[in-house]
């Protein structure tokens, strides 16, 4: 069965960091991954993507210079490093995956969601 789980979420303060972790199918190692987040009320969001050997990223605006995206392959698990937090990064975050690669509009595998709230 192929899936990706995610972990690490939760409440943390405006200015703290949170690691968000998926731990995917190593049928995902040669994929590129990323991840979205949705906010409650708004549509899905690009946050960051992976090529499938971790040689080149890319991330939304919203959080470049704060979030920071790696993957570990020999243990089948993509990370996503939060720095910074600010209560606009409040949302369900998703881990992704794409056969070709992840863009703000292409992910074909998702995960169910890691809630992260982040406080005044």
């Amino acid at each position: 069965q192929v899936q990706l789980v995610e972990s690490g979420g939760g409440l943390v303060q405006a200015g703290g960091s949170l690691r968000l972790s998926c731990a995917a199918s190593r049928t995902f190692s040669s994929y590129g991954m990323g991840w979205f987040r949705q906010a409650p009320g708004k549509e899905r969001e690009f946050v960051a993507a992976i090529s499938w050997s971790g040689g080149r990223t890319r991330y939304a605006d919203s959080v470049k210079g704060r979030f920071t995206i790696s993957r570990d392959n020999a243990e089948n698990t993509v990370y996503l490093q939060m720095n910074s937090l600010k209560p606009e990064d409040t949302a369900v975050y998703y881990c992704v995956a794409d056969k070709v690669m992840v863009t703000p509009t292409r992910a074909d595998y998702w995960g169910q969601g890691t809630q992260v709230t982040v406080s005044s």
